[in-house]
């Protein structure tokens, strides 16, 4: 099938964990004949869920791609995980897909994960429907979920779909724009049919709402339907599908997931009225300024990689998003930071973990390069001298970590290796080496995310890895002016000896100013050829610490005298005798230990706020403000000392029964004092004895 970019459809299907995004995908995939019958989640066959661990745990973690054709246009859907800790899957479909599809609980309305997507949406201005799921189970209520939807997330919602009935008592769904009603059948194919005379007076009121929202849609049809009370069905269909493209409305559809009801006309829906990708802007760096860029069939060839997976099979395969021109396999594209070219040989699209090779890749497409050498996470892929790379995703802070070891040399290079591959693929897992405690520290969205991960390599490498909560980074300042302190390094073993003699004072900076030096010698009785030794030698002692052996910070120094011998002076000596220096003026200064604070921000349920608030008072956490996000959702805003939020991953969870989640990132440092730091005094002297 031929089509052009105005013929595209791209969608990231997101949504609270357990919403149905996945059983959607599957029957959209049976109702445009891609599978031959829709898997349950249980089956662990389902088509965008197949990895192991997804099919052991039975729940998205990957973003998983999905192309089928509709009607004559091609229509690409990402199915996103719902769970916090896998957000970079999420983000990496929002960056690719011109519209978003958000599936909602009938029985319980919009989760905290709703309310967060949502935010994350309305920063990107995204266009987006509602798919009302489960409206045949027990509890569920469509027109309380709706209800709840307009209360909580304040938007302009237009209902194209209905459903008869509920639970037990579901029978279908009612199109209000084609007025026909949608019966489901055991098979999974639903049956057009008249409207049930029952619903005649519940079709009116909610085909008056669909009507006054598309007028609101376009600006042309405001005054046609204040003076004739209507629109033509035509009139309603241009009205939606240009209040959708602006984002000036959101529809809502009702149905079931499971029993294959509301799928064919949510399909026909995305098929009319969902933004083509064409004409839509792009994001790029050019000259170091963020600039746009068009979506463009007749542009030079360009894409960039949203998104690599390592397969078995295929090896590395890097989903890419068309931006200009056309790809295909013969088609030179260049990484412009590479400064590399290659040809990708062939081009794909993908149904679940299936490659379906194609000609080529047209702007606005969602697709495939496989066993690239010049293609990574955030790669762009440009053709000629184009002068621009596309602007990087951006991911949030890593939330929780974990100081790991490998159980044997062998092991470590194994786990390495692999840990090297995984932070190409996944970009909120990070693997850092802190020079300060000699750890190896993995950090990642939260316990599950990297419990995963470790999980994984232990199984595939049959190697042990060994964990524990990361030492804390602190630091060590002083308080007071040290006065005038003096100090002499002799040495003398026959031959040249060593000699240098130094005075300086030191004083306390502000936060963040890390060190000063200030050479107040007058009358050359030290060469200046030694201010670089004596430097060195103040900022060894800085670096070894007093206290407890961290770094010393924001410290100002000034040398005002010192001594030198002519033969027995060298570098080293007053190197020497800077250091020793340093350490007396320390210890005259007021020595004080500093701990990191961090910025956190809580997102939790109202009923568990107080436990929340509660428990940032017992971690030392200030609370800064707090915001009603709506859906009874609340956002805290508060500075806590990182030291207390090690297991805040795990302690939120517990607190909040698995709903609560959080963001978190380094603020500044802060001095403690008594037990507290007599605690953290000991604990370093004792780490640094078992070393």
């Amino acid at each position: 099938m031929s089509v052009s970019t105005t013929d595209l459809r791209n969608v990231a299907i997101v949504g609270h964990n357990g919403t149905g995004k996945t059983s959607l995908l599957e029957q959209i995939l049976f109702q445009c004949g891609v599978i031959s019958r829709p898997e349950l989640i249980d089956s662990g066959k389902t088509t965008s869920d197949y990895t192991e661990e997804e099919i052991a745990k039975l729940i998205s973690i990957h973003a998983a791609m999905a192309h089928v054709s509709y009607e004559g246009k091609s229509l690409t859907f990402i199915d996103t995980p719902g769970t916090a800790d896998f957000i970079g899957e999420v983000i990496s479909a929002f960056r690719s897909c011109e519209a978003a599809l958000v599936t909602v609980d009938a029985r319980v309305g919009a989760q905290i994960e709703t309310i967060k997507l949502w935010k994350k949406m309305n920063d990107r201005n995204k266009p987006r429907a509602v798919f009302i799921n489960k409206v045949d189970r027990d509890r569920a209520d469509f027109f309380e979920a709706f209800s709840h939807l307009k209360e909580q997330l304040p938007a302009t919602y237009v209902p194209i779909t209905i459903p008869m009935g509920s639970g037990e008592d579901f029978k279908g769904v009612i199109n209000l724009i084609d007025k026909k009603a949608h019966f489901y059948s055991a098979g999974g194919k639903e049956t057009i049919g008249d409207i049930p005379s029952e619903y005649e007076e519940l079709v009116e009121e909610y085909n008056l709402m669909l009507i006054e929202s598309a007028a609101e849609g376009a600006d042309d049809l405001i005054e046609k339907y204040f003076d004739a009370g209507t629109l033509e069905p035509d009139e309603i269909r241009h009205g939606l599908r240009e209040g959708l493209n602006d984002n000036r409305i959101v529809p809502v559809f009702a149905g079931s997931a499971i029993l294959g009801s509301g799928i064919i006309s949510l399909l026909t829906f995305i098929r009319n009225n969902f933004p083509s990708p064409s004409g839509k802007i792009d994001y790029i760096l050019k000259d170091g300024e963020e600039a746009t860029i068009a979506i463009d069939p007749e542009g030079a060839p360009a894409a960039y990689v949203f998104k690599t997976t390592i397969d078995q099979f295929s090896g590395k395969l890097a989903n890419i998003k068309v931006v200009q021109g056309k790809i295909a396999g013969d088609t030179e594209l260049l990484n412009p930071v590479l400064g590399k070219k290659e040809r990708p040989g062939k081009v794909y699209r993908m149904v679940g973990k299936k490659l379906i090779e194609v000609d080529s890749l047209i702007a606005g497409d969602i697709g495939v390069i496989a066993k690239s050498n010049i293609t990574y996470t955030n790669a762009s892929l440009v053709t000629g001298d184009a002068g621009f790379e596309f602007l990087p995703l951006r991911f949030p802070s890593p939330i929780y970590s974990l100081a790991i070891q490998a159980g044997d040399k062998k092991s470590e290079d194994k786990m390495n290796e692999t840990l090297s591959r995984i932070t190409e693929e996944d970009l909120t897992f990070q693997r850092t080496y802190n020079e300060e405690t000699k750890e190896s520290i993995v950090s990642g969205m939260g316990e599950l995310h990297i419990t995963m991960i470790l999980d994984r390599i232990r199984e595939k490498q049959k190697i042990t890895i060994n964990t524990k909560l990361p030492r804390i980074a602190y630091r060590e300042t002083i308080s007071k002016k040290s006065g005038i302190v003096d100090y002499a390094h002799k040495k003398q073993s026959g031959g040249h000896g060593q000699y240098g003699k130094v005075l300086i004072e030191i004083e306390p900076l502000e936060r963040g100013e890390f060190y000063s030096f200030t050479n107040a010698i007058k009358g050359g009785s030290v060469s200046k050829g030694y201010m670089p030794g004596i430097e060195k030698g103040l900022q060894d002692a800085m670096s070894e610490g007093y206290l407890a052996g961290y770094p010393l910070v924001d410290i100002g120094i000034t040398i005002v005298d010192g001594k030198e011998h002519p033969v027995d002076s060298s570098e080293m000596a007053f190197r020497l005798a800077a250091k020793g220096a340093m350490k007396l003026a320390i210890g005259k200064a007021g020595p004080l230990l500093l701990e990191p604070f961090m910025r956190l921000a809580v997102y939790v349920e109202d009923q568990y706020l107080g436990d929340v608030l509660s428990d940032l008072s017992g971690k030392r956490g200030r609370v800064q403000g707090q915001e009603d996000m709506g859906g009874g959702i609340q956002v805290i805003r508060a500075e806590v000392p990182q030291s207390e939020m090690l297991n805040y991953a795990i302690d939120l969870k517990s607190m909040s029964s698995g709903t609560g989640s959080f963001e978190i990132e380094f603020d500044h440092y802060e001095t403690i004092s008594g037990r507290i730091a007599e605690d953290v005094i000991k604990a370093a002297k004792l780490a640094a004895e078992e070393e």
